[in-house]
């Protein structure tokens, strides 16, 4: 009888005004959906308390966002609940006449992300969903997402062009992936090749045989010659200077 009396009392507790959440900080937000993300969150957490927090409510409240991956929540007694939002992270801004929406590895659309600074990635027309369906579409940004941290920053457009998908890399040459295939066996060798002095002066690396990089090229691959020419990861390497890395 006493044990029910104290689980009764806990009850009331846990779910009465004298911890009632108060007081709630939500950090971790970058998106220009910031402001509507915080009233989302806030709006749910001032209906707990801080010793019943309810998580699938909060998830519920984030669901809308396609930014949000996850978040941490810590209760502060009496009143205060802190909310960290972990963002997922944008790899590529797809491009398609004047409209530019920033996309995850995975196909998702960021909508609400920012897409200043990002690679580029040239559509004929953007995602009409929340996700990516266009198989090379889906290719090319799976490759943004797997660069290694070293070139990351150096991404600036993927094309397709007649050698496949390729990569515009800053200060360095343009990067011929053909395809997604294997793509973490061409960064690799991508940067294995570009820390070879040998390298040195090449304006593109042919990376569709990781196992045999052609490096050379009389000049840049010509961005105009885009096409949506099916990329081939057997075709043959060009001809020029051929590195093992």
């Amino acid at each position: 009888m006493a044990a029910c009396a104290v689980a009764g009392g806990w009850l009331w507790v846990r779910d009465s005004s004298l911890v009632a959440v108060r007081d709630v900080y939500v950090t971790g937000v970058s998106s220009s959906e910031g402001p509507q993300i915080r009233t989302a969150l806030r709006n749910a957490a001032l209906d707990m308390t801080t010793l019943h927090v309810r998580e699938d409510a909060l998830r519920t409240a984030a669901a809308q966002y396609p930014s949000i991956k996850g978040f941490d929540v810590d209760a502060d007694f009496p009143h205060k609940l802190s909310i960290v939002v972990h963002e997922r992270a944008a790899v590529a801004a797809i491009q398609s006449g004047g409209a530019t929406v920033a996309a995850s590895a995975d196909g998702l659309v960021l909508h609400g992300m920012r897409a200043r600074g990002l690679p580029t990635l040239r559509v004929r027309a953007t995602p009409a969903g929340k996700r990516v369906t266009d198989r090379r579409t889906l290719g090319a940004l799976d490759v943004a997402g797997g660069a290694p941290t070293e070139l990351r920053d150096r991404i600036q457009r993927l094309w397709s062009g007649p050698r496949g998908l390729t990569l515009d890399l800053k200060d360095g040459p343009d990067l011929v992936f053909g395809s997604g295939t294997n793509a973490g066996r061409k960064w690799a060798a991508a940067l294995r090749v570009l820390a070879d002095p040998s390298s040195a002066g090449a304006t593109y690396l042919d990376l569709r045989v990781p196992e045999r990089v052609a490096a050379g090229g009389l000049g840049p691959v010509d961005p105009e010659a885009e096409t949506a020419a099916q990329p081939d990861p057997q075709a043959p390497v060009e001809s020029g200077a051929t590195l093992d890395p």
